[in-house]
């Protein structure tokens, strides 16, 4: 089944795909869109928090699958239609070393911060 995901630096020395690592059990999860137009939208809100432009690739999932198992992480699919939101913080660093792993992004934001950035994911729709 094709897929879309979310690639930096698509071709160079530097390629990164895009993960979250999720907070409660430390894992990173791959995220595979049905749907081009909703891997775009996904791409426009991580640029719209100052994080890098990310390509849209397509890509077979069980390629996903593969890389997935062999890195240890988790994919998942992002059925068609479904409006994701990137989570509100993003990793500061995001040169990959596989020696030592970026550091994870801070969970502390005030109630005013919070609000303010969903005002502006919001006036993005």
């Amino acid at each position: 089944m094709r897929v879309y995901v979310l690639l930096f630096n698509p071709g160079t020395e530097n390629e990164g795909i895009y993960t979250l690592k999720m907070q409660e059990d430390d894992r990173n999860v791959v995220l595979m869109f049905e749907s081009e137009e909703d891997a775009t939208r996904y791409g426009l809100l991580l640029e719209a928090q100052d994080f890098l432009s990310p390509s849209v690739e397509p890509i077979e999932s069980e390629e996903v699958e593969e890389f997935c198992e062999e890195a240890e992480y988790e994919c998942v699919l992002v059925p068609e239609g479904t409006l994701a939101i990137p989570p509100e913080t993003n990793l500061d660093d995001v040169e990959w070393d596989p020696e030592k792993g970026p550091e994870p992004p801070p969970d502390d934001f005030s109630t005013s911060e919070l609000d303010a950035i969903r005002r502006r994911l919001e006036g993005l729709l």
